[in-house]
């Protein structure tokens, strides 16, 4: 999914648009488990741990929770929409004028699965630092599930921030 060498250019696994002051980042990637493994993945609070975020409160529909990510954002969150095991939409945030829209629709594709994720409603002028922070979250989602432990995110963000930024909206 990216090339990591040294002094190469990181290659990147998202794409932005922007209108009106608002931005989206969307993220797409096959994974070699399961639509249902991968479904637990996302939406229990054990496994979210181990590669993006730690998760507490009511994860049914229409509950709210805590999120600390390891991006370093914390804060509420409420579950809008989930529908085992092909798609979760989550409001960070919710009532406030930085909320934001999490989305994530699963589809099987024989014996692996693919998902895409967007984030929509972020600032424009953030919108690439959300786009190398949620190309690493998917990298480690498929360290974490090939059974490793995620790297360092803030030297992988880092290293992505520049050409995420060099993007046309």
């Amino acid at each position: 999914m990216t090339s990591r060498s040294a002094g190469a250019r990181p290659s990147l696994a998202g794409s932005m648009r922007a209108a009106g002051g608002k931005a989206d980042v969307r993220m797409e990637d096959t994974f070699d488990t399961g639509i249902e493994d991968l479904w637990s993945a996302l939406t229990e609070p054990d496994r979210l741990a181990r590669w993006i975020a730690q998760v507490d409160g009511d994860l049914r529909l229409g509950g709210e929770f805590q999120a600390s990510f390891t991006s370093s954002w914390s804060g509420p969150g409420r579950v809008d929409v989930c529908e085992p095991p092909r798609r979760l939409l989550v409001t960070l945030h919710p009532g406030h004028e930085d909320e934001t829209v999490i989305e994530a629709v699963l589809a099987p594709e024989g014996a692996r699965t693919r998902l895409v994720v967007e984030e929509r409603g972020l600032p424009a002028g953030e919108v690439a630092d959300h786009g190398a922070g949620w190309q690493v979250h998917v990298e480690d989602l498929g360290t974490y599930l090939a059974g490793r432990t995620p790297g360092d995110f803030r030297a992988r963000w880092a290293a992505l921030v520049p050409a995420y930024r060099e993007l046309p909206l």
